[in-house]
């Protein structure tokens, strides 16, 4: 059994002519990041390894995340789920470290939304409720994937164990 934190990118700025991969956090997002940080290590959600969007916004996000969580988590920027489609993500998760229990991914939608939807059909009736609702930024889905290894990771293999925003945490 694996488990899947898909970690969307904290709120964004719309800088006046920065290229959409080069805008940073706004001050909300900045002030999110580190509270899901917080919530995952206080929660038990301290991953293995960490697969990082090329994006500015997402690796400022890991940046606030990271220092929050219980011990440092090793990371790699991965370039192709920069604005992805589900099976790009999918394919960047197949290939993460076997040796790694719970990944961390942190990304965009609209893949982020049709990935956790692809993969994790069932759980938890709330969570996937809200999901449906919308994937708001900072957003973490946490799906329990029926899976040995990461290559095995496929559409229907999952359940969705819990959906937290910024909103809902406490």
């Amino acid at each position: 059994m694996k488990q899947l934190l898909l970690l969307r990118h904290a709120k964004s700025a719309w800088p006046d002519g920065v290229p959409d991969h080069d805008r940073p956090l706004a001050d909300r997002g900045r002030r999110d990041a580190p509270r899901m940080g917080a919530y995952m290590a206080e929660t038990g959600l301290q991953p293995d390894f960490a697969l990082i969007s090329s994006a500015r916004r997402t690796q400022e996000t890991w940046a606030l995340v990271e220092p929050a969580l219980v011990k440092p988590c090793p990371s790699r920027t991965v370039p192709s789920i920069y604005e992805a489609e589900p099976q790009a993500i999918l394919a960047a998760i197949r290939d993460a470290p076997e040796e790694s229990e719970r990944l961390l991914v942190i990304g965009h939608n609209p893949g982020f939304e049709d990935l956790a939807r692809l993969l994790a059909p069932t759980g938890d009736a709330d969570a996937i409720s809200r999901l449906r609702m919308k994937f708001t930024t900072a957003a973490l889905a946490v799906i329990a994937l029926n899976i040995e290894r990461w290559v095995e990771a496929a559409p229907g293999k999952g359940g969705l164990e819990s959906f937290i925003t910024p909103k809902t945490l406490p």
